[in-house]
């Protein structure tokens, strides 16, 4: 079982603001601040932020409770600058009901919130 995931990122506060508005509607907070790392959780800091000057994109998945999260996902992470990757939408290619949607943050990161919960 994963306790915490960390991503690097060239600028912490530019990715600080980013993910506190992309991830509000997940229930997600800011929960520790290093200065140069911190961690978002809902009930545990089990994403962290760390700067890291040669910062390589990646991508991870983070579980919704509804197709309605993913949408609002999608909304709240465009809204905060970060760029589409996938809109909303059922993945028929992974399971006719894998609902999920893609996002970059500032520094190409590949960002999924996905839910399995789809009828």
């Amino acid at each position: 079982m994963i306790d915490h995931v960390t991503l690097h990122v060239s600028n912490i506060e530019r990715s600080k603001a980013f993910y506190l508005a992309a991830l509000a509607p997940l229930g997600y907070k800011m929960m520790m601040d290093y200065g140069k790392a911190v961690g978002f959780g809902a009930t545990n800091p089990d994403l962290w932020l760390s700067e890291k000057e040669d910062a390589k994109a990646t991508h991870i998945a983070l579980a919704a409770d509804s197709t309605q999260t993913v949408d609002e996902f999608h909304k709240a992470a465009l809204a905060a600058g970060g760029k589409d990757n996938g809109a909303p939408g059922i993945r028929a290619d992974y399971s006719p009901t894998y609902y999920a949607a893609y996002m970059h943050d500032p520094d190409g990161n590949n960002i999924e919130v996905v839910c399995e919960k789809v009828a």
